[in-house]
């Protein structure tokens, strides 16, 4: 079984510091969240991720949702990122693995995030969640928004 929240638990809250700002989590209640685990800045299943993400803006758009990324890796790099590949999803520094911790999403392997996606409600309950097993492949636009249909407003 996955550690961290399931569907129907209440989502652990968290704040971190973010391309956009700062993010706390209670700050989004009234809103879905869609938190996007991923491993790392510039490696080459998380750019070919979040460049589909940049692709697909008006699908990304559509969800109607709160959408950030969440990894180890600090602000500077993160920056970096969005930079060099002028990307549209707000990334999370997670330098601690805290919030992975907290959502089951600690890997083995460095750098210590799994591929994964949580989808909470607007008052704060798991609805959805999804572990990559092999972390080589990711949730497409239309394969989130799918998803997402299922999380109440």
């Amino acid at each position: 079984m996955a550690k961290g929240p399931q569907p129907g638990d209440k989502a652990p809250e968290f704040e971190l510091e973010g391309t956009a700002g700062n993010f706390k989590l209670g700050d989004q209640l009234g809103k879905r969240v869609v938190l996007l685990f991923y491993p790392g800045d510039n490696t080459p299943v998380c750019t070919k991720q979040f460049c589909s993400y940049r692709d697909n803006s008006a699908g990304m758009d559509s969800l109607d949702a709160v959408v950030v990324g969440v990894s180890p890796q600090g602000l500077d790099s993160h920056n970096e990122f969005v930079a060099k590949h002028n990307l549209n999803v707000p990334l999370l520094a997670d330098q601690a693995k805290t919030v992975a911790a907290l959502y089951g999403m600690v890997g083995k392997l460095p750098p210590g995030t799994k591929r994964g996606v949580v989808m909470i409600d607007a008052e704060g309950v798991v609805r959805y969640r999804h572990d990559h097993r092999l972390g080589l492949d990711f949730q497409t636009v239309d394969e989130l928004r799918e998803a997402l249909a299922t999380v109440p407003v």
